[in-house]
């Protein structure tokens, strides 16, 4: 098998040296590893198709990857499986600024593609397919495309993006912004549905999707919802929607229509900051209860205010106990008043302090201080796993009260960052991979917390998708007669179970262990 996918790709399109599998064992749920036979890097579809028709007749699992910043170990090649990623495939292909369409492979970066649309004038929409200077030609090519100045194709160098803006550039973008959007790729935010901080108010990937162009298990190549000059759903089933979410379990995507829609031109930001979660959490449910949608409504814990602001000196109160970050946009003549509105129900709430902004430079440090958040978590804890569940708003309290417990009851530290406006909450666990005791502690605490969100009216995921990680809570959420229709639905695509096995539904074919005992965690 190794021969042959050799034979088809130059050398450093075929990694089958240890130290290099090493890098792909796992995505950004580090608890699951596994080191791949190999990885390859197509560069075309028709290289694709070939891949995969090798990698059938050898009955190897075909485990399909982005940019490997997944959260739920879907990437993870287990029984000997070859990692197939579609990273090299990053062209924007087209831009059609009249009818707000983008034309992407699926390796083009998300905030890459809002960078080449950002680079465009107003005029170009003029242009049925406009492009500044990225490759635009959708056939197959042998090498990846490059610029005029030598930048990653699908990437725009600073170069063109001054000289295009030197016009009026143009107000679209393409909405969806999850925390990994300079990484993640748009095949990647498509097959796990990835929401993001601004999924209160533009929603999730799907809502951004017109079509795709997927390979099937079978080498079978599949054109779904819009193409060329037809960019509307052309009716019947609404494929695209199911793919949406597929988490690789139905093929490769290799190419995609987008929505492009228009940037917010004017906005107010603001961060309220609590004594208690409480208070908190109550001031989120009232805020939409009150009938105003924020474009994004997100929440730290006392534990990240104070870790956020060692690392970055945002100026946050280190002794809060809550803040909640909150921005409006839309009509600029209407958002003072509903800015007053929020501010009114956050004193109500007992909030200990606000601050109102519209200022480009503060806005953008605000916002940076949410998604750095992460980062910050490295200054105190050697590993930490990040969870995913949605629950109802108005459990939100109750819900953060309990997770907490749950820690306690398991020696496992856990602090909170979240997209409180749709009760998205992402409690972060913090351990030490090294001790293979706090890696149990951690699976057993997750498993309890990701039930008690069930069994409160909550789901399994809000973003990050199932992968492995959730995999065997899918039963404990949907009945036995669900599963069945799930597993039918992924047998219409895969009847052979020949892609990325044991991802999102259990499966006889692959079966995944978390916890190896013994095993060699990254030091």
């Amino acid at each position: 098998m190794i021969d042959e996918l050799q034979a088809l790709l130059p050398p450093d399109r075929v990694l089958v040296d240890a130290a290099e599998l090493f890098v792909y064992e796992s995505d950004g749920f580090t608890i699951a590893h596994n080191r791949p036979a190999a990885v390859v890097f197509p560069i075309t579809t028709d290289e694709v198709v070939a891949i995969v028709r090798i990698l059938t007749r050898h009955d190897a699992q075909i485990v399909p990857r982005g940019s490997g910043t997944g959260l739920a170990g879907g990437c993870v090649a287990y029984n000997a499986g070859v990692v197939v990623s579609t990273a090299k495939m990053n062209r924007v292909l087209k831009i059609d600024l009249a009818n707000r369409v983008a034309h992407v492979e699926a390796g083009c970066r998300n905030l890459a593609l809002s960078d080449v649309v950002a680079a465009m004038p107003l005029s170009a929409a003029d242009s049925r397919s406009a492009n500044p200077g990225i490759a635009s030609d959708p056939t197959p090519q042998t090498s990846p495309a490059r610029d005029p100045e030598g930048g990653r194709a699908g990437e725009p160098n600073q170069s063109t993006i001054r000289n295009r803006q030197s016009a009026i550039p143009n107000p679209y973008h393409f909405a969806p912004d999850p925390s990994s959007q300079r990484a993640s790729t748009i095949g990647g935010n498509a097959s796990t549905n990835a929401g993001g901080i601004h999924t209160l108010k533009d929603f999730v990937t799907s809502n951004h999707i017109l079509g795709f162009e997927i390979v099937l298990p079978d080498a079978t190549v599949i054109q779904i919802g819009a193409k060329e000059g037809c960019y509307e759903s052309p009716g019947g089933i609404d494929l695209p929607g199911l793919i949406c979410g597929h988490e690789g379990t139905f093929g490769i995507i290799t190419k995609l229509w987008v929505r492009l829609v228009p940037k917010a031109s004017s906005f107010r930001t603001m961060v309220a900051v609590f004594n208690t979660t409480a208070d908190a959490c109550n001031t989120v449910s009232q805020v939409i209860a009150a009938g105003v949608l924020p474009a994004a409504m997100e929440m730290m814990d006392g534990t990240m205010i104070k870790l956020v602001e060692d690392a970055f000196h945002f100026g946050f109160p280190p002794t809060a106990q809550a803040l909640v970050l909150i921005e409006i946009d839309g009509i600029d003549a209407l958002l003072d008043a509903q800015l007053d509105e929020i501010v009114q129900l956050c004193k109500q709430n007992n909030a200990a302090s606000t601050e109102l902004s519209k200022d480009p430079d503060r806005r953008a440090a605000l916002w940076k201080a949410r998604k750095g958040a992460f980062g910050a978590i490295g200054r105190v804890s050697h590993s930490y796993c990040t969870q995913d569940a949605c629950v109802p708003r108005s459990m939100l309290a109750e819900v953060l009260k309990r997770i907490d417990e749950i820690g306690r009851e398991h020696g496992i530290a856990i602090t909170n960052v979240f997209h409180a406006g749709d009760g998205n909450v992402h409690p972060i666990f913090m351990y030490d991979e090294r001790d293979e005791q706090q890696v149990q502690n951690v699976l057993v605490a997750a498993e309890k917390a990701l039930k008690y969100c069930i069994d409160v009216g909550g789901t399994v995921t809000g973003e990050h998708g199932v992968g492995v990680e959730k995999l065997h809570i899918m039963p404990y959420q949907f009945d036995r007669p669900t599963m069945d229709q799930f597993q039918a639905v992924k047998h219409a695509f895969d009847p052979e179970e020949r892609i990325n096995a044991g991802k999102l539904m259990p499966s006889d074919k692959v079966t995944v262990t978390l916890l190896k005992p013994g095993r060699k965690v990254p030091q």
